[in-house]
């Protein structure tokens, strides 16, 4: 009887020490809960993180945001009021032609003006004639003038084309390609974070399309006016110096009344 009663305490102690090791019924619930809890916290973290594209474009307001446009791509605002991206494939293949002829109009918006300053000079000093008329207008489309540029330069043109446009092809079917990204960068100034890389994507694309505008607004100007766009705006291209005397020009020309 005595053996019996030993063995039982004896069973009975083992089972609350075995007890200690094993979480109870509040604990497992406690414990369930604080997991629910964050998987939760993560969740609304998660989410808070990609906020859902508005149903109205950023740009034009009181049009819906058409829905071939996802919202990931720099300056991506919501504008295609005409619809002409109906598909990813189709978006991809306008951004990559945009940010071509943004960085072409980069070029071209600087190089407009300088040539217009810096063309006669040079022409002087290697004994060529000058292309620019005698207006100071360099050659365009509207201007005229086109015949005076070597042929060399229009083979040199076409040539780096095809070289950019097969560049662009081979990549363009790689993983992760990002629409104008020829991994040209000698100088090393893209960013090697995510967040750095938007905003230098962003503000390229914007100086792109403003560049595209001001290009179009030269080669108006010039044709409707007769005037370089330098003379036209001289201050934004000689110093101050000179201010007195352009501003002497335009008084005489009835631009400002004295």
């Amino acid at each position: 009887m005595k053996t019996v009663s030993a063995t039982i305490a004896t069973l009975f102690a083992s089972s609350k020490c075995c007890n200690a090791f094993v979480p109870s019924q509040n604990t497992r619930s406690t414990m369930s809960r604080a997991i629910f809890s964050t998987d939760v916290a993560l969740e609304e973290e998660t989410t808070a993180e990609v906020p859902p594209l508005p149903s109205m474009s950023q740009a034009m307001p009181f049009m819906q945001r058409p829905a071939a446009l996802p919202g990931y791509l720099a300056g991506d605002v919501g504008f295609d009021p005409l619809g002409f991206a109906k598909s990813e494939a189709e978006l991809m293949n306008y951004r990559e032609a945009e940010v071509k002829h943004s960085r072409l109009a980069m070029l071209a918006a600087a190089g407009w003006p300088v040539s217009e300053i810096l063309d006669k000079k040079l022409a002087s000093v290697f004994g060529l004639n000058p292309a620019v008329d005698s207006s100071d207008r360099v050659p365009s489309l509207l201007n005229g003038g086109l015949e005076k540029i070597s042929p060399i330069y229009w083979g040199l043109v076409l040539g780096v084309g095809a070289v950019v446009e097969l560049s662009g092809m081979q990549n363009s079917n790689k993983e992760g390609y990002v629409p104008g990204d020829y991994k040209f960068d000698p100088l090393g100034l893209y960013p090697k974070d995510a967040d750095g890389q938007k905003k230098m994507q962003l503000a390229e694309i914007k100086h792109g399309r403003l560049s595209m505008i001001a290009i179009t607004a030269f080669a108006v100007q010039e044709a409707v006016t007769k005037i370089g766009v330098v003379e036209e705006t001289p201050f934004f291209f000689y110093p101050i110096t000179q201010w007195g005397e352009y501003l002497s020009e335009y008084a005489n020309s009835g631009y400002i009344l004295h």
